[in-house]
């Protein structure tokens, strides 16, 4: 007996026996309480979608990726239960706290969602353990549908891990066209139809027809402008970076600080906001939007201080130091000035290059998308538009004017 559920993306979104006993599991229910894009509701207010409604998106989108490749039951099933899966790692906010994530436990999301789908994540609890044993009540293997959510470093992957990791793969095509039904910003609005009409398999790889390219093109340029009109809207990025300063700042951090990543969004602001010191101020400000501010900044560096300022990206307590320093400087607490250094960064993830993307030609050959628009630009794009951002409590802004200069002086 299946059920249907009507999403304002895809439409009716069809599930069988088995999607419907995963969406049941305690391990599932909680992306309920995680925002998909973390703080984007405080800038745009449409913006309160969850990791749940993306989760079943992207099983929508798997599921017809599955069936356009023609793949065989035994394949097309474990790829769906990936798809519907493959976030239950997610911590707070979503990606707001990947920075503290790998230094406290050294691993990503994707990691932590196949250890809660092989049942081996210490963080959550044993009596709440049920996605293992509903796999296996479907006979699926864990441990099977755990490699399609962290499929190993081998690159480009193979199918049927493809539809889910690639430049063009499900979890993308149904976030970019999610965020930006939600956030009301256009240049999420992919050609998804035309995208999955013009799937094709090439060997063991993931290609599309050649007359898919202005679907194709649509795609790479609008998920490009999705970082720096939504993701990394400098806003945006305040509140990001003052609740990750929230969990750096406190007491026992980074030791103490595992179980946050089992939490929700709500579970987080409160806990945080019962402990004296910065991170209840920090809460305090993201629950009031008293938000950071930017005071100074570098669009560009030069090689030299670039490579300085990598290296303190890099090294988080090293960083949290500088940051305290800057704030000292200015005769504010600590916890006063805290550093975006995502723009140092370029997308450098093979799986996340256009240049992985293949186009079939009418004689069934697959090429590189890069041989037909070479946009070498869009692929090293920063996330960020600054390389170098220094944002500050309101109420010390008017002081930090001389601060961009005495951070150039002063970093390690």
């Amino acid at each position: 007996m299946g059920k249907s559920i009507f999403d304002p993306v895809h439409g009716t979104i069809a599930l069988g026996p088995l999607e419907l006993d995963l969406l049941s599991t305690p391990e599932f229910q909680r992306l309920w309480g995680i925002r998909q894009t973390g703080f984007a509701h405080l800038v745009f207010p449409g913006a309160n979608h969850t990791r749940l409604e993306h989760s079943l998106g992207t099983f929508w989108v798997a599921a017809r990726m599955a069936e356009r490749l023609a793949l065989a039951p035994e394949e097309a099933e474990p790829v769906r239960a990936a798809a519907l899966l493959h976030d239950l790692g997610h911590g707070p906010f979503s990606h707001t706290l990947d920075g503290p994530l790998r230094e406290v436990l050294g691993v990503g999301h994707e990691a932590l969602s196949s250890r809660r789908i092989r049942g081996v994540d210490p963080l959550w609890p044993r009596d709440r353990t049920t996605v293992p044993s509903v796999l296996e009540e479907h006979e699926l293997a864990p441990s099977d549908v755990a490699r399609l959510v962290e499929p190993g470093p081998a690159r480009p992957p193979r199918l049927p891990a493809a539809i889910l990791h690639g430049a063009i793969d499900a979890d993308r095509i149904d976030y970019l066209q999610r965020d930006a039904h939600y956030t009301g910003v256009a240049h999420g609005a992919v050609d998804a139809v035309r995208l999955l009409e013009t799937l094709r398999p090439a060997g063991r790889r993931l290609a599309f027809a050649e007359k898919g390219r202005n679907a194709v093109e649509g795609f790479l340029l609008g998920r490009s402008l999705m970082y720096s009109s939504v993701y990394y809207h400098k806003t945006v990025r305040a509140a990001e970076m003052m609740a990750q300063a929230a969990v750096e700042r406190h007491p026992g951090y980074p030791g103490a600080a595992e179980e946050f990543f089992a939490w929700r969004d709500a579970e987080l602001l409160v806990r945080l906001s019962g402990v004296p010191g910065a991170g209840r101020a920090l809460v305090g400000g993201l629950l009031d939007r008293r938000l950071y501010k930017r005071a100074f900044g570098w669009p560009r560096l030069p090689s030299g201080a670039r490579s300085r300022w990598l290296r303190l990206a890099r090294d988080p307590p090293r960083r949290r130091a500088f940051e305290d320093l800057l704030a000292e400087r200015l005769h504010a607490p600590p916890g006063s000035v805290l550093l975006d250094l995502a723009g140092l960064e370029s997308r450098t993830d093979p799986s996340e290059d256009w240049r992985t993307v293949l186009l079939v030609d009418g004689t069934r050959r697959a090429r590189p998308f890069e041989r037909h628009m070479p946009w070498g630009a869009f692929s090293s794009r920063p996330p960020a538009e600054w390389a170098v951002g220094a944002y500050v409590a309101p109420r010390f802004r008017s002081r930090a004017a001389g601060l961009r200069a005495a951070a150039a002086r002063l970093l390690p």
